[in-house]
């Protein structure tokens, strides 16, 4: 059996190192707020979040500058809700079998309007780029692509709503912790296991959600 002692203290050096690890997140996230802003950066949400509609959430930020912030969740599925259930609502018919994806909740605001995430393979007459890789299209034209045979992104997201941010109010909010920044992630973004895709962020920064949890729960 270990000794109580030396397990404290391993607890207590782990402990240590997230919060080290964490405060150089924030001095990163610092920085980069300076050079380029946030966009193109996953936000993983921190153990013990206030608002239990980001609990776990894993949000890509597509648009910030000095007056809003605007970003996608793409780990939160709507249960029941297929991109081809969506697309015969929307009276699109599809010339292809499109896959069975779930829609995600992008965020709270606007629920009813509709943003697809997509690789930079499609471009259309007002889509915007994210970042290297990444391109976001708000307009009907990507969802008729998305429904034909040819000229549709490699990969896609179909999101309803989005988070949205205030000027100086997310950058007050990765100041609190509230928030853990990262580079975005093409597999992790489109991988469709949703369930792990916030784990998958944190490992990507070095974090162990587990150890994570713990030292959040004794903050």
């Amino acid at each position: 059996m270990p000794n109580s002692d030396n397990l404290a203290r391993f607890n207590r050096a782990h402990a240590t190192a997230v919060r080290s690890a964490l405060e150089r997140r924030q001095i990163e996230a610092k920085s980069l707020k300076m050079d380029h802003g946030f966009s193109g950066q996953l936000l993983i949400a921190m153990p013990g979040i206030s608002d239990p509609r980001f609990e776990r959430a894993l949000i890509l930020i597509c648009a910030h500058d000095e007056h809003h912030a605007m970003g996608l969740a793409v780990n939160r599925p709507v249960e029941g809700l297929s991109v081809p259930d969506l697309l015969e609502r929307l009276e699109i018919r599809s010339e292809i079998k499109a896959p069975p994806d779930l829609v995600m909740l992008g965020g709270p605001v606007e629920r009813e309007r509709g943003f697809v995430l997509h690789t930079d393979d499609y471009v259309g007459e007002y889509s915007i780029d994210v970042c290297e890789g990444l391109t976001l299209t708000a307009t009907r034209d990507i969802l008729e692509a998305l429904a034909e045979g040819t000229g549709h992104p490699r990969h896609a997201i179909l999101a309803l709503g989005y988070a949205g941010w205030g000027a100086g109010q997310l950058e007050q909010e990765i100041k609190e912790n509230v928030w853990l920044t990262c580079d975005a992630d093409a597999d992790i973004i489109f991988s469709a296991d949703h369930a792990a895709k916030w784990n998958r962020a944190l490992a990507k920064i070095g974090v162990d959600a587990e150890r994570l949890s713990a030292v959040a729960g004794r903050a």
